[in-house]
């Protein structure tokens, strides 16, 4: 595995953590909330909604939860109205930062994440600076126990990666237009489906440097704990010195 996947790993360890103290559960919640809303609360005529019910059930997010938060969603409220937003900025070694949002309050969250990322070396940049160097993509999280006939399978159903991750897990990657078809496809293949999901992947990689790996991994560190954070995207290229075990 190489060393830019150093961060993503980290976000795996730590979501167990979190979900442990809520954080994880609260993300996942505020997601399915905003797509009842926007979708109307059937998954199986809102694609948004359904995989984000998977996704939730996926990090064991209790079935309570789950039909509250869609109730909130149809129902309104004002813990309902939530904005989705991007930011986009730079870290420690000029690295890039992409973070998607769901806020109830802009101006507050705009304040919280310009005063992290000038805490912590970086700088807080305009709408479109840094987020063409991201391309959107679908990921599908599976189990597999053979990964070459894994493989085989992905390739039959139009899939473009698949990169290993923990615990017998793999993620799959196609065009983003074509999540529900890769999901779909896999289902149908037989394969053992945890999550669908879009993801954000850089195109453009920026090595960080020895003195700077510590900065730019407290800065994403700082960015996840912000309450109003979903997800934090970088192009941070940690190397092989960086890569995690």
């Amino acid at each position: 595995m190489s060393g830019h996947s150093k961060w993503a790993n980290i976000k795996r360890r730590k979501a167990v953590v979190d979900a442990q103290k809520g954080k994880v559960f609260s993300r996942l919640a505020r997601e399915i909330t905003v797509a009842a809303r926007q979708g109307g609360g059937n998954p199986d005529a809102n694609f948004r909604l359904a995989t984000a019910i998977e996704r939730a059930r996926a990090e064991n997010l209790p079935t309570g939860n789950i039909e509250r938060a869609i109730a909130r969603g149809v129902g309104g409220g004002d813990d309902s109205n939530y904005e989705e937003l991007q930011y986009e900025g730079y870290g420690p070694g000029g690295v890039a930062i992409l973070l998607q949002v769901m806020t109830d309050n802009r101006n507050r969250t705009a304040a919280d994440i310009r005063h992290l990322f000038s805490k912590h070396g970086g700088s807080l940049g305009e709408t479109g600076s840094v987020g063409w160097m991201f391309q959107r993509r679908a990921k599908v999280r599976v189990r597999a126990k053979d990964e070459e006939e894994l493989l085989l399978t992905a390739a039959d159903v139009g899939a473009e990666d698949v990169e290993p991750e923990d615990d017998s897990c793999f993620a799959v990657y196609g065009k983003a237009e074509e999540l529900r078809a890769l999901r779909e496809g896999l289902i149908a293949a037989g394969i053992d489906v945890v999550a669908a999901e879009f993801t954000m992947e850089p195109t453009v990689r920026a090595e960080v440097g020895a003195a700077d790996q510590e900065k730019v991994l407290s800065l994403l560190d700082a960015l996840d704990e912000q309450d109003d954070v979903q997800e934090v995207y970088t192009s941070a290229d940690f190397g092989e010195d960086g890569q995690d075990a």
